[in-house]
């Protein structure tokens, strides 16, 4: 064959070899509408819709730690619960449009993949495998925690101390985790007692089984305020002083429901930036109606004197959806303090959980 008919022939082949190559990938966009590239976009992302039509909000929640998610006369109550609210209000306009699942720490991410509840809500740690493995799309955390130990009052002074002890966890938790990391980095031996549940961790520190109780500090105290008289109250108890972790905890969607998780972020933040720009349940309407400064306005979805009320353009949030929170719930301080600060039984202090602005690290994104 001549050299110029060789060249040609090449030629025809390459782009025999494009428009073969060029009807793959239109085959294979075809199957990824159509196969499981298309059926795992067309499960995700649709949630947010959902949610709305259904007309409630469905939350994955902890029944068994006081303040943050326990059970008081028939009803489930606490700081989480009242997130769940506020998302319920800013999603389907009624903060009592929710059902509550209580749910294990060991269970939690299955659940959530498996539909049983929309947002999960429930004293929940953001790690990066949280994050990556577990494909969890973490909202602003609501509220920031470390990993502490509890005794028996006057047994211990510090965790130094607790070399050999039989130490109550919940499995499947991060608690778990630190737990071996701060023994092994203290030169530590120790046994976990491992339950799924508080309730089953009590029984057992109750019967002395454990010589300590490690979990998140904040839910300590919950357990702690919560101890029975017979077994000595809550004086009988104490929370050492060191802290083994940094345990930010926070709401969370799955991955793939991008717009229910900027949502449900923008419900955490504006709770937040309502208490950093004094905006209340007691002020909400007056601010509704004459807000005094532009950000004010900005956050409550009203123009600032004859301007354009702001609209994020956020999905399935009314420009107006702060001041429907607000009214239900209150802004972050308010839900803080009537189920775990000054007015609850827990009476914590805000220590890093308060605003930015009075020495803490909670510092809300702005509404602009």
């Amino acid at each position: 064959m001549r050299n110029g008919s060789k060249a040609r022939w090449v030629a025809v082949l390459a782009a025999a070899v494009l428009v073969l190559a060029a009807c793959d990938r239109g085959d294979d966009a075809d199957e990824g509408n159509g196969g499981n590239g298309g059926d795992q976009a067309a499960q995700g992302g649709a949630l947010l819709t959902e949610i709305q039509d259904r007309g409630t909000l469905r939350c994955g929640v902890n029944n068994t730690v006081p303040g943050f998610g326990f059970e008081e006369s028939g009803e489930l109550v606490g700081f989480d619960i009242d997130f769940c609210k506020a998302m319920a209000v800013a999603l389907v306009g009624d903060a009592e449009a929710i059902e509550l699942t209580p749910i294990d720490a060991d269970n939690r991410f299955n659940a959530l993949r498996s539909g049983e509840y929309d947002v999960l809500v429930r004293n929940t740690t953001w790690t990066s495998s949280r994050d990556g493995a577990e494909g969890v799309f973490f909202a602003h955390p609501n509220f920031y925690d470390g990993q502490a130990m509890m005794v028996r009052s006057g047994q211990f002074s510090s965790i130094e101390e607790m070399d050999g002890a039989n130490i109550c966890v919940t499995t499947g938790t991060t608690t778990e985790l630190n737990l071996a990391d701060y023994m092994q980095s203290l030169g530590l031996d120790y046994t976990p007692v491992t339950f799924a549940e508080n309730p089953q961790l009590q029984e057992a520190f109750i019967a002395e089984q454990c010589d300590g109780w490690t979990s998140d500090s904040s839910q300590l105290a919950g357990i702690r305020s919560q101890w029975p008289q017979g077994e000595g109250g809550p004086d009988s108890l104490e929370i050492l002083p060191d802290l083994m972790s940094k345990e930010p905890l926070a709401p969370g969607v799955l991955d793939s429901e991008l717009a229910l998780g900027d949502a449900i972020n923008w419900v955490v933040n504006g709770l937040i930036y309502a208490e950093e720009l004094g905006v209340n349940s007691n002020n909400v309407d007056r601010q509704s109606n004459n807000p005094d400064n532009p950000s004010i306005a900005a956050l409550l979805g009203v123009p600032f004197e004859g301007g354009e009320p702001l609209d994020s353009g956020l999905e399935g949030l009314e420009p107006t959806f702060m001041q429907e929170v607000i009214r239900a719930v209150g802004n972050y301080g308010e839900i803080f303090n009537r189920h775990i600060g000054p007015d609850s039984d827990l009476a914590l202090e805000r220590g890093i959980n308060a605003l930015w602005t009075n020495g803490g690290i909670q510092y809300a994104m702005p509404i602009r």
